[in-house]
């Protein structure tokens, strides 16, 4: 009317329209098509189909009704289980603070408390007991780690001015002068904890993690910087102060195990391999046949994990769990933590060839559930032919003298 009125010639309806026309109502869901009648148009439905839908809502509601109880009793699952776990935490904070720190020396060794350090260490507390399991052999202190700061900030100076001839090598920087390594430390913290950003520029503790691996590579220019070390340092900043982040890191490295791999002494690193085979023949004979088959050594996959203390492997709350542990038991369980990843990953390892495998165990999966992983490590019997980890060791040295 408005349209014949202006003037305005007479457009006819499309064929859409003439349909939205002609409909007395629009559904506004599968409901509504399921309960609605049809349109006065058109034929009733028939008695039969108007049940049929009538039924078929039924159903939606109880199934919908059934996803919402469902989903509510996952939450207030999830919730009990937190709850339980902050109660748990709780009451193992005050035990360790009441009762077994004040007695170190007399309660570490005693079988409560090594059952509640396998359960794990309540972040509260983690620094203090890494602290005295990793023990100050060296006698470091606070002073020492003033002085070798000082050094490492006079050698990045005088890098920076070009004052420091660094001779070069295939392997890196020479051994005389290790403490040019301070150089490689800049391009390791960028890839420190990337997912973090607390480490990198602008990071909160990028001027920490520098100072402590700066420092050490003064300390010891005889090892000087090697790459992993910026993922130990890394973590034990995340649980200590300064100072007793860096004597911490001084002593963890000076343990046998992380100075042989550290030192690069390939005749000691052949030695803890040859051990580690002994142990994975004995737990997963056929996941072993499978990687002599593909000729799958362990370096392909150990190197990494026992250089960084698998802190760049797992997912860093279950890699604290794993220094937990191994605070505890020493290097044994570093080993005994590759053949519980092993045994946890073997059904999906033993149908992958060479090049799967080793990208599989090199990015392993982030959704590791802990109590399933550390299940499957507490499966790993250390004991092959009546003889643990320290005596197969000390007879592979011996054999190969």
């Amino acid at each position: 009317e408005y349209e014949e009125k202006a003037g305005r010639a007479h457009r006819p309806l499309s064929p859409k329209q003439n349909v939205r026309k002609n409909l007395d109502f629009e559904p506004l869901s599968t409901t509504a098509l399921i309960l609605e009648d049809r349109p006065a148009n058109l034929p009733a439905k028939p008695a039969e189909e108007a049940q049929k839908h009538r039924q078929q809502y039924e159903e939606m509601v109880v199934q919908a009704k059934k996803r919402e109880l469902k989903e509510a009793q996952k939450r207030k699952k999830q919730l009990e289980e937190r709850c339980k776990l902050e109660d748990s935490i709780g009451s193992a904070v005050l035990t360790w603070n009441n009762e077994i720190l004040p007695n170190w020396e007399t309660m570490c060794c005693s079988r409560k408390v090594r059952e509640l350090w396998w359960q794990g260490i309540p972040p509260s507390v983690r620094g203090k007991v890494w602290s005295l399991a990793i023990g100050n052999e060296l006698n470091i202190t606070h002073e020492l780690y003033d002085i070798c700061l000082a050094r490492a900030k006079e050698k990045w100076r005088s890098l920076s001015t070009g004052g420091a001839e660094v001779e070069c090598e295939d392997a890196g920087f020479s051994a005389a002068d290790r403490e040019a390594s301070l150089e490689l430390i800049k391009l390791d913290i960028s890839r420190t904890f990337p997912n973090l950003c607390i480490f990198q520029q602008g990071g909160p503790y990028h001027d920490t993690l520098h100072s402590i691996l700066g420092a050490y590579t003064c300390y010891r220019p005889d090892v000087g910087y090697v790459q992993g070390m910026s993922f130990i340092a890394a973590v034990l900043i995340l649980n200590l102060d300064t100072a007793d982040a860096f004597i911490a890191f001084s002593n963890l490295l000076n343990k046998p195990c992380q100075m042989a791999f550290f030192r690069v002494d390939h005749g000691l690193m052949l030695t803890y391999f040859a051990a580690f085979e002994v142990f994975f023949e004995e737990n997963l004979p056929k996941l072993f046949a499978h990687f002599k088959k593909n000729n799958l050594t362990p370096d392909i996959y150990l190197i990494d994990w026992i250089f960084t203390l698998y802190s760049k492997s797992l997912p860093l709350d279950l890699a604290c769990r794993v220094w937990d542990v191994f605070c505890r038991d020493g290097e044994e369980f570093l080993f005994r933590t590759a053949l519980g990843i092993l045994k946890l990953f073997e059904d999906i390892l033993t149908k992958m060839d060479f090049i799967h495998i080793a990208q599989f165990l090199t990015k392993l999966p982030e959704d590791l559930p802990s109590e399933e992983f550390f299940t499957s490590i507490a499966a790993i019997q250390m004991q092959s032919r009546n003889k643990k980890w320290a005596q197969v060791k000390r007879l592979l040295i011996f054999d190969n003298r």
